[in-house]
């Protein structure tokens, strides 16, 4: 049995943001399933106020899984997913414009080890740090694609999508 894929959209953004639709359309187009929560309203609480409730919602779906997860996710949701990965087991992460931490909350950006992980990045993110994201791949030794773009990766979506491709080939050859 494929594991399930839970794509987690970023803040100011929701489940059917361009990215998040991009990637599950190519998931459900290989025979994934894919679920989308909409963390808008735990958004609501702000950026270091949201993270307890995205978190709740996300370990009830990861917990109501068959099979551990893939945890896809952009800027907070990449964050929470990287959270959720240190709770549940996961059966991979790929996280797009990561923060490494959130002004106010009591955590910083962490994944689990041993977990198959791809990191993707913008080179001008002006939300969140490369050398943050740069310093945190290299402690873990963790694959960091740096892509020519801003913290939406707007301008590179269809190379996310081809990396996101790879990555599920790859979960798959494993299983």
């Amino acid at each position: 049995m494929r594991s399930p894929i839970i794509l987690s959209h970023g803040s100011d953004s929701g489940p059917d943001a361009t990215k998040v639709s991009a990637l599950a359309a190519l998931a459900e187009s290989l025979g994934w399933s894919t679920l989308r929560p909409d963390y808008r309203e735990d958004d609501a609480l702000g950026y270091a106020g949201s993270v307890p409730a995205r978190l709740a919602r996300l370990r009830a779906l990861i917990e109501a899984q068959p099979a551990p997860p893939v945890l896809v996710g952009s800027s907070m949701g990449a964050f929470v997913s990287g959270l959720a990965s240190l709770e549940h087991p996961v059966a991979g992460l790929f996280l797009l414009a990561t923060p490494e931490s959130i002004p106010g909350c009591e955590v910083d950006f962490d994944v689990t080890p041993d977990v198959p992980t791809v990191l993707i990045h913008g080179w001008r993110d002006e939300l969140c740090p490369l050398d943050d994201m740069y310093t945190f791949a290299a402690r873990r030794q963790l694959p960091l694609l740096v892509l020519d773009d801003d913290h939406r990766l707007g301008a590179s979506v269809d190379t996310i999508v081809g990396q996101f491709r790879l990555f599920l080939d790859q979960l798959a050859a494993r299983a």
